[in-house]
């Protein structure tokens, strides 16, 4: 394989796909698409609805399998247990793509949902590849529109007060930092709905699941009101469909007079 693209493919609405992107498509062989096992089935589909869209040229699929990671160790970035975890999950995936690539030849191509620099390890991973040194290619990185994105059209808003910052962050960290006054925060990678977690009668929320796809969810209002309403509805929606990929912004309510 002489080069890879990187390529954000937005949040699942196949009109959010750049032009930038589609050029890219149409320069690849050998698609390399990372399942997540039969229950997000859903997710590589989404992928082969767009290669059949917008890859007009002759290319090749090939299907990796995710390797399984241990998510029941606790904790956050800073901490070594979990530190641990995710490199050693890091370094079998590297292990996977590294054998993927052998042997490869022209142009290879990952779709990454979302933008490849938001919280997605792919940029990570063609790393470690390069790193071992038995693998010698370019790689160029295509960005795509994130489920930031999409939650704020979705809701019609701005995702900061003026002149305020925003901060993104993850559940596991939402949970033992809060919220800031004059700061909004955007929550991802959320499995435990942290928002019940969060002190403070004066805090709203923004959510959203499956933004950009037909099947798309949102709910907003004081985060106390609507809460248990939104745990209900995520559970609901994990159990139908198996999987579940939401996103949320809180701001106290101060914030927003």
């Amino acid at each position: 394989m002489r080069k890879l693209f990187v390529i954000g493919i937005g949040a699942g609405d196949p009109d959010q796909v750049t032009v930038q992107a589609i050029k890219a498509m149409r320069r690849v062989d050998v698609f390399f698409v990372i399942g997540k096992g039969a229950e997000k089935q859903e997710l590589v589909d989404v992928r082969a609805t767009l290669l059949a869209e917008y890859a007009d040229q002759p290319h090749r699929v090939v299907e990796i399998a995710d390797p399984p990671r241990d998510r029941t160790v606790p904790g956050t970035g800073a901490d070594a247990a979990y530190q641990g975890v995710v490199t050693d999950w890091h370094e079998r995936r590297a292990e996977i793509l590294e054998r993927a690539f052998a042997g490869t030849e022209g142009v290879g191509g990952i779709l990454v949902w979302g933008d490849p620099a938001l919280y997605d390890s792919t940029l990570r991973m063609v790393e470690r590849v390069l790193e071992r040194g038995r693998s010698n290619f370019d790689y160029e990185v295509i960005p795509g529109i994130t489920s930031v994105q999409s939650l704020a059209a979705a809701h019609r808003m701005v995702l900061h007060e003026i002149g305020e910052p925003v901060h993104i962050t993850t559940g596991r960290r939402i949970r033992e930092d809060g919220v800031a006054a004059g700061q909004s925060t955007l929550v991802m990678l959320d499995g435990d709905c942290s928002f019940t977690q969060v002190p403070g009668d004066d805090l709203y929320i923004w959510w959203g699941a499956y933004l950009g796809m037909p099947d798309e969810v949102i709910v907003e209002g004081p985060l106390r009101v609507v809460e248990q309403r939104i745990v209900r509805r995520r559970a609901a929606l994990r159990e139908s469909k198996g999987w579940i990929m939401d996103i949320y912004l809180l701001r106290r309510t101060a914030d927003r007079e």
